[in-house]
């Protein structure tokens, strides 16, 4: 590992972090001294691992998020900054794979869930990163980026049409780094850098709709959470990433991303759609 900046007194929000290389992202930032504030759809499900967090003398916080809901997304941003204080590092770790179906507001599920939830996210809590700078995006991506050949965007305001969902996550996934690419353009504002990456094939619960037989056979090729939330934990503290910006990381080091990703027009359709997408979103009944 890279040496770590300076840890406490930083505050990092983790999405989708109370399972997988979420819950080990958030566990190792805690032992650094960051307090963490874990935004999740389950307290069931998160209160346990803030209690570990605590139990070890971390700071640890659950705030109730399902990104699949717009609305919620709302709220959880809101909390958050009603707690009038900084925010350092914004991790938009959790990620769907393996179902189908359409959103609250009725875009395509994967797409909703994996990078339009986490678009608004990102853009409700950028005033308070700015004003915590130097402040962090980053955006946990996939290598499964590099099959997709594009985006349909009429396809986005639909039902999931493959029976796998796997076209969809790779769009999915091409549009976290397309997000990254853009935000790195200067949307961010200054002082605020960002970060795509792919943390290796993990046996993560982000599988848990893919079928019996070919899960478990796609996990014995699968690496650990713990090696999985390494280059999360790369991205989101050394002090080698802070002086980067917009760029893709795979195994801690920088790499060249699918060439859409160097779409510029791509990345600002895409901006502009989320921007009009997550403003314009009344629920489908």
């Amino acid at each position: 590992m890279h040496r770590f900046m300076e840890l406490k007194g930083k505050v990092i929000l983790i999405t989708g972090a109370n399972t997988g290389i979420g819950r080990v992202t958030a566990e190792k930032l805690a032992q650094r001294g960051a307090r963490v504030i874990l935004a999740c759809r389950s307290k069931e499900k998160t209160q346990p691992v803030v209690d570990a967090i605590k139990a070890s003398g971390g700071d640890a916080e659950f705030v109730p998020l399902d990104l699949a809901d717009l609305d919620s997304v709302r709220a959880a941003a809101e909390l958050v900054l009603q707690k009038d204080e900084p925010l350092h590092v914004l991790i938009n770790n959790a990620g769907l794979a393996g179902l189908r179906g359409q959103t609250k507001q009725g875009f395509e599920l994967i797409f909703g869930t994996n990078h339009l939830g986490h678009f608004l996210l990102t853009e409700l809590l950028l005033p308070r990163l700015r004003n915590s700078a130097p402040a962090r995006i980053v955006n946990v991506s996939s290598g499964s980026h590099y099959q997709a050949k594009g985006i349909d965007f009429g396809a986005l305001k639909e039902r999931t049409k493959t029976v796998t969902s796997m076209a969809e996550y790779e769009v999915s996934k091409l549009a976290n780094v397309l997000f990254t690419k853009e935000l790195a353009r200067g949307r961010a504002g200054e002082g605020v850098t960002s970060y795509a990456l792919h943390p290796g094939m993990v046996a993560s619960d982000a599988w848990r709709e893919i079928p019996w037989p070919v899960r478990p056979i796609m996990k014995l090729f699968m690496i650990t959470n713990e090696e999985g939330a390494e280059t999360t934990l790369h991205c989101a503290a050394s002090d080698e990433a802070g002086k980067e910006d917009g760029l893709f990381y795979d195994k801690k080091k920088v790499r060249e991303p699918n060439k859409l990703a160097h779409d510029e027009a791509l990345a600002k359709e895409l901006w502009d759609k989320s921007v009009e997408w997550t403003r314009a979103s009344p629920v489908v009944v």
